[in-house]
Parts: structure tokens; C-alpha cells; sequence
């Protein structure tokens, strides 16, 4: 194919390093969904419940701005995992219309499992990186993200 001044993209569009993070990012998110699905368990509750772990008692609205999707998203998750039994509302000590989420023992032993599964994805990931390869990729990721961040 050629291309002319009229094309809407550059000639590196498709090499460039935001695209070859994004299709990295939906690789790993299929292989996550696909390996979670047998425990009834999609990618994003497995990241809803770990923050959840990671921050007992965080409110809708600060894991929605954590997650970068609207609080209508995560409360819809929330139902869900609370209909499961796997997550709780508590009401705040101090704010009566803030509430809490966290995670029930059915919760927990569901995120154990999980983590399990994608421990194992992260090993299949990692396994051709070696240990020097994944410790410098997550440094260069985590590079990516602060600039962004500063943009």
C-alpha cells in the first residue's frame, strides 16, 4: 500500500510505542479474561477486589477516580460482587452517606484464587523476559505512566 500526504497517519503510526503498549494491554487483558472466566470471575473484579484489598473501606467514588472509569461502573460491579457475597458496603463512622467497601471471607478466598490465575499469567508473560528483562520492563512502565502522568 502506498501512502501520500493525505493519509490520516503517519508512515511510524503502527511501530510507535503507544500502540505497541496498547496491543500489548489487550493481549494480556484476553488472556486474563479467558483464564479468569472458570471461576466465574471477570478481569475487572478481579481488579476491583484487589484494590479493595489493598484499601479496606475505600468509597465508590475514590475507586472509580483509581480506576479511571465512572462511578456508574463501579457501583454496577459492586452490586454484582456484593450479590455474590464477595463484597460488602459498610456505612463510613463519620459520613452517613459514604460507604465503605470491603471485601467478605467469600471475597477474599475468590481473590485468592484468582491471583492464583494471574500469578500464573504473569509467569507465562515473564518467563521470556527473564528476571533482569521483567525488573527493567517494570521500570520502564512505570517510567511511561509518571510521564503521563505529567503531561
Amino acid at each position: 500500500m502506498t501512502r501520500n500526504d493525505e493519509d490520516p497517519v503517519g508512515l511510524d503510526a503502527l511501530d510507535r510505542v503507544t500502540w505497541a503498549l496498547r496491543r500489548a494491554e489487550l493481549a494480556v487483558q484476553a488472556l486474563k479474561e479467558q483464564r479468569l472466566r472458570p471461576l466465574g470471575m471477570a478481569a475487572a473484579h478481579y481488579t476491583l477486589m484487589m484494590s479493595v484489598h489493598a484499601e479496606p473501606g475505600l468509597a465508590g467514588a475514590e475507586l472509580a477516580r483509581r480506576l479511571n472509569v465512572t462511578p456508574q461502573a463501579i457501583a454496577s460491579l459492586v452490586t454484582r460482587l456484593e450479590g455474590r457475597g464477595l463484597l460488602e458496603r459498610r456505612e463510613h463512622p463519620r459520613h452517613r452517606h459514604v460507604q465503605e467497601l470491603h471485601l467478605t471471607l467469600a471475597g477474599r478466598e475468590a481473590l485468592r484464587a484468582a491471583d492464583v490465575v494471574i500469578a500464573d499469567v504473569e509467569r507465562h508473560i515473564t518467563d521470556d523476559l527473564g528476571s533482569d528483562g521483567t525488573a527493567e520492563m517494570r521500570v520502564l512502565l512505570n517510567r511511561v505512566a509518571k510521564r503521563a502522568r505529567e503531561a
